[in-house]
């Protein structure tokens, strides 16, 4: 790319010409002004075929549901393999990503039955029908390989899967045009104009509904079309993980115990997914790096809420079937019906969009405002007024008489689908049913949200393009009323420290993280139109008051000392080499001998087995292969864990990383939860980029709480989602054993949550808004932030403002540099994610000492961080043609 190197400087300079118009050519595209983009707009004439319905959601809310919550990949995961191994009738899969090799219990070595494509497989071999749609990637963007994906699982007649959506062109020949265009046309009057319409709007986002950067997003399993899972799960590697989020995975006497086998053992800060194909090829060396943990949470849905989401299933099939599948010669790949039509749909006939649940063309919708022509075939069911906050505060005497009309419902949680979705990825028109969920119910909140998201870019005003979705505005408007009544009202949000995971922010290939960075930092805190300024410009005196931001951290210690040494010595083998032979006897990666077609085919073990027999007979003196538990409640002083081998290696062997927090969910009150597949940005909130779905759940089920120090009627599921998520950040839960399954690892129709309600811990974050709670949250989060800033030096930093201090904290100490022939490079003084030793001139007591005040995984998120640069202004490709990428 040394054409862009060339121009960057002169590109830049035009930069906000081509901004104006690209977000001119923006509107075109997107024509209609939006309540959740435009403030002050109302948007009900658009939606007129789901006008009535809350949220302008496709499905009404619906009530008589179960619902139950899983906190990270362990027990969502041995959940669905529960329900996929008792399927008798059919199993349909929506994804971005499938891994057909994921283990869905641990350790692989003893669970070989339990990946997905072996259970899956057997499914289909007892008469199961299997359907699965996944997200066909740019393959010069992403490597999720779903070519594979597909082969790997259609083995057998009755497993069917669809890839979505085509691109064109292809992002050689995009670039390629990209690249011509702009070297044809001098800097001084280069226009958007000048740039071919088909790769600008394949670079865009649309190209005659193909689309190029927008990707199904979705998570979604439905088993028999009883029992639901979804949220922000993918069934792919890195994806499972415990409550405790071990980083380290060597076990240096005995290599059968590892966890995360082949590519599912990841850290994308060190190396990302690459070359997936390959799962030997994984650069990872666990005696050296740790993974990075996976913070997430999906849920099991039970009831009629079920038929929505397969109504939502079958559009899609059906849209793609007709688009690209129906013509293929192949018998497992036809349409879907259902048979049931659950009221409040409705549907629109055009031109390649058949009826999501059959021929119901015999039933007319009378509203005279709409042509005859263009009139929806409409199922109605009463929508209703008023908030949900309205229903539920008072003691949830109002939830039963419904949403309007004063219908009676059965007993049982109240939860609606609402979406993101539009022409290109549903056939239908644009519904952005998440968008207005989140800002109703943030305006509408009494007390507290609580928000948990793997991204927070959001707009407080019509000025700050090409950010559109106003969830920021809603936020801004709900803190300047508390201030302006005296209430007392919070907001807390938990992201991750560095999104779409780079490690060093100063490298090139960091770009896409640099501008979301910036993004994010210029919706919370600083540019002049964020929450916090926005918030204060309207006379609240101090914006951290209200809304507060924070991380996750963890640390662990690789079990690499002497008795791996010792191992090595008798065997004759490294430990990553009987590892790789390890992970290909399980079929860890595409085509590892585990499927008997590796490249190891016809070999023996004889790495493994030489590692096994020697390990067997080394002693490794108690000394733990993952140190996690350290932090959770119960668990050890670090100062009294075991190592074997010398004080340095100990110290070499400690590791950090930022938890990385995938969630998609929203908390409000601990009365309403909002939690599916959406991110807090453009991408999943706008409609017309990502396909996203989400629940909003309703739980009437009342537990006694406070709030504020006052007596307060919680609902069930939210205080205890909420309850059991902070327990989890600030150390409160005991460490979680992946082997020892409990009622939490089980689908809905088997048991409910399990909660220890009035336990000493669950009373320290009963109320979100005592002084207490503050003070051990906040007090939490800085001591916690000490420590990791000390010991590993980890960015991004409050102390860390400008790229000279980046420099001096971070890069002279972890980042390999070249000498001035470029020929050579000089190693970092340490290696990524590891101790500083400096810091330490007592050693590894010393450091152990420090890592002993650390409780949980709670950080602040350092709001101060390179505030003094435009650190994402860098290069031809941040610029007015790929703004809307990274939003």
């Amino acid at each position: 790319m040394s054409f862009f190197s060339d121009v960057k400087e002169s590109l830049h300079t035009f930069t906000s010409g081509i901004k104006k118009e690209i977000n001119q050519i923006s509107d075109a595209i997107e024509a209609e002004k939006h309540s959740h983009t435009n403030i002050g707009e109302e948007c009900h004439r658009l939606h007129i075929h789901h006008q009535d319905n809350r949220f302008h959601s496709f499905a009404p809310p619906r009530t008589g549901n179960d619902a139950k919550w899983f906190v990270d990949g362990c027990g969502y995961f041995w959940a669905v393999s529960i329900a996929i191994e008792e399927a008798r009738e059919s199993i349909w899969i929506l994804d971005w990503w499938l891994s057909p090799e994921l283990y869905l219990r641990r350790p692989p070595s003893e669970n070989e039955n339990y990946r997905i494509d072996r259970m899956l497989l057997a499914a289909a071999e007892r008469g199961v029908k299997v359907n699965v749609i996944v997200y066909k990637e740019v393959a010069a963007v992403l490597t999720l390989c779903s070519e594979h994906t597909k082969h790997a699982l259609e083995l057998h007649p009755n497993i069917a899967c669809f890839r979505h959506p085509d691109h064109s062109p292809s992002g050689q020949v995009l670039e390629s045009e990209i690249v011509s265009s702009i070297k044809n046309f001098s800097f001084k009057s280069l226009k958007l104009a000048d740039i071919p319409s088909d790769a600008f709007k394949a670079l865009y986002g649309v190209n005659n509904d193909v689309v190029l950067y927008w990707a199904h997003h979705e998570k979604l399993c439905l088993i028999d079309g009883n029992i639901a899972f979804m949220g922000g799960l993918d069934m792919c590697f890195g994806r499972w993980d415990t409550n405790s989020h071990p980083l380290a995975d060597a076990h240096p006497t005995d290599v059968s115990k590892a966890v995360f086998p082949g590519q599912d053992f990841n850290n994308a800060r060190v190396y990302d997914f690459e070359d997936v194909t390959h799962w030997e090829n994984n650069k990872l060396d666990r005696t050296k790096n740790g993974r990075m943990g996976w913070s997430d949470i999906s849920i099991c849905l039970r009831g009629p809420v079920v038929e929505d989401l397969r109504a939502h299933f079958v559009q899609r099939w059906n849209y793609i079937y007709e688009e690209k599948y129906d013509v293929r010669k192949d018998a497992r790949y036809t349409g879907l019906t259902l048979e049931d039509i659950p009221d409040g749909y409705y549907h629109e006939d055009g031109k390649n969009v058949r009826s999501i649940l059959g021929d119901i063309t015999n039933r007319s919708d009378e509203d005279p405002d709409v042509p005859s022509d263009a009139r929806p075939h409409r199922f109605h069911l009463p929508g209703g007024s008023g908030s949900i906050f309205d229903r539920v505060r008072s003691g949830f005497s109002d939830i039963s008489r419904g949403y309007g009309g004063g219908s009676q419902y059965p007993s049982g949680m109240s939860i609606q689908l609402v979406r993101s979705c539009t022409r290109w990825s549903h056939g239908v028109s644009t519904e952005h049913s998440i968008a207005n969920a989140y800002m109703s119910i943030i305006r509408d909140s009494q007390h507290f949200i609580y928000i948990e998201n793997q991204f927070f870019i959001t707009a407080t005003d019509d000025s700050q393009h090409p950010v559109r979705n106003k969830i920021g505005a809603a936020i801004v408007e709900r803190i300047v009323r508390a201030w302006q009544n005296g209430e007392k009202w919070k907001a807390i949000v938990c992201m991750p420290a560095v999104p779409a995971f780079a490690g060093d922010l100063h490298a090139d290939d960091s770009l896409g993280t640099r501008a979301i960075m910036e993004y994010q930092y210029a919706s919370i805190c600083r540019g002049g139109h964020s929450i916090m300024e926005a918030v204060e410009k309207a006379g609240v005196p101090d914006a951290k008051e209200y809304i507060r931001f924070y991380n996750l951290r963890n640390y662990d210690r690789i079990n690499a000392g002497s008795a791996m040494s010792q191992t090595e010595q008798a065997s004759g083998v490294v430990y990553e080499g009987a590892r790789k032979e390890h992970d290909d006897l399980v079929g860890a990666g595409y085509d590892g001998r585990g499927e008997g077609t590796g490249v190891m085919q016809g070999q023996q073990a004889d790495e493994y087995n030489r590692y096994q027999q020697a390990g067997s007979q080394v002693s490794n003196e108690n000394v733990p292969d993952t140190v996690c538990a350290c932090y959770m409640d119960g668990g050890p002083s670090i100062r009294d864990v075991p190592w074997s081998g010398s004080e340095e290696a100990e110290m070499n062997a400690f590791i950090s990383e930022e938890l990385y927090i995938h969630s998609k969910v929203l908390i409000a009150d601990d009365r309403v939860v909002i939690c599916g597949s959406a991110n807090l940005n453009d991408r999943s909130q706008l409609g017309y980029h990502d396909s996203e779905i989400a629940v909003v759940i309703e739980d009437p089920t009342p537990i006694d709480s406070q709030m504020n120090h006052q007596p307060y009627q919680a609902s069930k599921f939210a205080t205890s989602l909420r309850r059991q998520l902070f327990r989890k950040h600030l150390g409160l839960l005991p460490y979680q054993d992946f082997t020892k399954p409990n009622e939490n690892f089980l689908p809905i129709d088997k048991d409910p949550n399990v909660y220890d309600w009035g336990s000493p811990a669950d009373i320290l974050v009963r109320d979100p808004l005592s002084r207490e709670f503050h003070n051990l949250w906040n007090g939490t989060a800085k001591a916690n932030t000490e420590v990791f800033a000390k010991a590993f030096h980890v960015v991004p930093a409050d102390n860390v403002t400008n790229w000279k201090e980046y420099e001096a904290f971070f890069q002279d100490l972890f980042v390999s540099k070249s000498k001035k022939d470029d020929k050579e490079q000089i190693p970092a003084k340490y290696e990524y994610g590891h101790v500083v030793k400096e810091e330490f001139p007592g050693g590894v007591g010393e450091l152990k000492e420090w890592l002993d005040r650390v409780r949980g995984t709670l950080v602040e998120m350092p709001l101060h961080f390179m505030e003094g640069v435009d650190f994402a202004v860098e290069g031809l490709k941040l610029n007015a043609l790929t703004d809307e990428v990274y939003t």
